[in-house]
């Protein structure tokens, strides 16, 4: 019973592995389409979101069936509690991600989104993203940890750019509207630095028992 047990708990770690992929695919997609005003990676962003949002039903229903089945407790139970709580980040995470496809679907941001650091704040995320998801099927407390105090880079690179923003739509008014939409993809890029702080946060429960938010 325990083999089968170790198999299925397998399969939910390859299942979060191939969920976090997708997310980083699609924050990786969205930004490109920002940065190179690309339609087909601006649409394979927000299709991701479609398969982000399918993958949380079937690891959901894995671990339930894991709840069910093999009635869990300590840190198996926690293991898969903290699953739970992920993927519904992991699909947040995506949300964010198509919201910023959409940006990218109406509006023309390259003559000015260069102009701030879209593109650092972008792999800041990606590697908090990686990071939380790694940290889980490593069992890495040590990561995982990292990853909570990286979110103090990813909201310090969100200030310079609104900063530089409002620095720039004082010397181009003309453009003001394109740089309060660039504010908003930031904005989005902050919170799926949120989302994979919180990912990290479970991952710590679920080695430790302990659950503390920032």
């Amino acid at each position: 019973m325990r083999s089968r047990f170790d198999a299925q708990l397998d399969i939910l770690n390859n299942s979060l592995i191939s969920m976090g992929a997708l997310c980083e695919n699609a924050i990786a997609s969205a930004v490109k389409a920002l940065l190179h005003n690309d339609m087909s990676l601006s649409k394979k962003a927000i299709e991701t979101e479609v398969e982000l949002d399918q993958m949380e039903k079937d690891i959901e229903r894995l671990c339930l069936r894991l709840l069910l089945q093999h009635h869990p407790v300590a840190g198996d139970l926690r293991l898969i509690s903290a699953a739970l709580k992920m993927i519904t980040d992991m699909e947040r995470i995506g949300d964010q991600a198509a919201d910023i496809a959409e940006i990218v679907a109406y509006v023309d941001l390259t003559d000015n989104i260069n102009k701030v650091r879209i593109a650092d704040m972008a792999k800041a995320t990606i590697k908090m993203v990686t990071e939380s998801i790694d940290a889980f099927v490593k069992r890495d407390l040590k990561v995982a940890e990292d990853v909570i105090d990286y979110d103090d880079v990813v909201d310090d690179l969100f200030n310079k750019i609104k900063d530089d923003a409002i620095a720039l739509i004082t010397e181009n008014p003309e453009y003001g509207e394109q740089f309060v939409d660039i504010v908003m993809i930031a904005k989005y890029l902050e919170r799926i630095g949120d989302h994979a702080t919180n990912i990290a946060e479970w991952v710590v429960f679920s080695i430790t028992g302990e659950h503390k938010e920032q």
